[in-house]
Formats: C-alpha cells, sequence, structure tokens
C-alpha cells in the first residue's frame, strides 16, 4: 500500500483529500505546515507528498527545497496561484508536478496514480544503466553521471533523461512527452517539459544555447541523438 503526506493547512480540503486517497487504496498522513510536515516525512517515509505552496511558517516553496535535499519522493504541488513564476519556481526546487486550486479531484488522483506509477518503474526497469557517450544513467540507484561526475538532477529531469535514452533517436512532442514522462494525458501545460528540457541542456550539454544531444525538433518537439 503507498503512503501519501497531505500538506494544507485547510482542513475541509485535507479531509476530501483523505476521503478520496483511501478510497484509492493509499494510506495517508497528514501535515498542517511547513514544520509539522519536514517531521512527518523524515519519520513516516511517504510514497508521494501532496504539498500545499501556502502554508503557516514554512512555505511550500521552502519545504520542497528542504525535503528534495533529504528525499527523492515525488511531489505534488498545490497553488491557488496562477502566475507561471510560481509554477516554474516549484519545478525548480524539485517539485514533479502541480495541480491550481480549484482542481477536480479526478484530475489528482490521475496526477498522483501517475507520479506513483513512475516511480515504481524506475526501480523495477529491465535495464538498469543506461549509456551514451559520456552520459550514464543508473535506473535502480537513480542517478546520472557525465564524464563519471554526477549530475544533480530533479527528479522529473532524471525521468525524462532516462526516457530519452531508452528511445535515442525518436521525435517525442511535447503532449507525448507529457503523457509518457509525466503520466497525464489530459490537457495540461506543454511548457513543464520546456523548463526541463532548458534546465537538462545546462547538465548535458557543452553549449546549452546550440544543443547537439537534446535537439528542438522544429514543428514536432525534441529529440535525443547519443
Amino acid at each position: 500500500m503507498s503512503k501519501i503526506l497531505v500538506v494544507d493547512d485547510e482542513p475541509t480540503l485535507v479531509a476530501t483529500l483523505r476521503y478520496n486517497l483511501e478510497r484509492e487504496g493509499y494510506e495517508v498522513l497528514e501535515a498542517a505546515d511547513g514544520e509539522s510536515a519536514l517531521s512527518v516525512a523524515r519519520s513516516g517515509r511517504p510514497d508521494l507528498i501532496v504539498l500545499d505552496l501556502m502554508l503557516p511558517g514554512l512555505n511550500g516553496l521552502e519545504v520542497c527545497r528542504i525535503l528534495r535535499r533529504d528525499m527523492a519522493v515525488p511531489i505534488l504541488m498545490l497553488t491557488a496561484k496562477v502566475e507561471d513564476v510560481d509554477k516554474v519556481v516549484g519545478l525548480e526546487l524539485g517539485a514533479d508536478d502541480y495541480v491550481t486550486k480549484p482542481f477536480s479531484m479526478r484530475e489528482l488522483l490521475a496526477r498522483v496514480r501517475a507520479l506513483l506509477r513512475r516511480g515504481a518503474a524506475s526501480t523495477t526497469a529491465e535495464v538498469d544503466v543506461l549509456k551514451a557517450g559520456d552520459l550514464e544513467v543508473d535506473l535502480r540507484r537513480r542517478r546520472a553521471s557525465r564524464n563519471g561526475q554526477e549530475l544533480k538532477l530533479k527528479p522529473k529531469e532524471f525521468e525524462l533523461l532516462a526516457f530519452f535514452l531508452q528511445n535515442r533517436g525518436l521525435a517525442f512532442t511535447r503532449d507525448k512527452l507529457l503523457d509518457e514522462v509525466w503520466g497525464y494525458e489530459f490537457a495540461a501545460d506543454t511548457r513543464t517539459v520546456d523548463v526541463h528540457v532548458s534546465w537538462l541542456r545546462q547538465k548535458i550539454e557543452d553549449e546549452p544555447a546550440r544543443p547537439t544531444r537534446l535537439i528542438t525538433v522544429r514543428g514536432v518537439g525534441y529529440r535525443f541523438e547519443g
């Protein structure tokens, strides 16, 4: 049974999330503020964290930043803000995905299932290590390196790089990448893909502005040349 930590200071929302998540068969932990979230996450070792952006004390972005230093647990951020900067900052600090309030429970549950599925898939892959030139991705240990030096990748950066290495030479649309890496098929912001591709290029390209590995395919999306 997967364990999910819900971090939000709205009791009604927490109760609603608990009810729906438990109906799906998940064990639910709760925290109502940033400090409690850190404590429960460290002691409870959840398989996924649903984390509100606006929290008393430490806000969700700060909690995300601290948690990301300690563990690789998938983080789904909840935000009432619609500005793109909030979403991008959350992703930059290590969140795997976000849902903007108000959201449908069907959408949230789909994203929860997708994040848990991706995490499980990375530990049961038939091939443990993927290589492309000086790049090496260890799926079981969730580590990536270049020229023997470990790359500091956020969770979705890692999964995106692994997907590209598993499908080198093939071009994928942004929507297809959202489906394959983020795991949901309904409409989503494809800029999420662009942000992660940009971050990856900073780490795997000699000249990120003129990439030779992670190529933009005009009118389509992206392709990895290994």
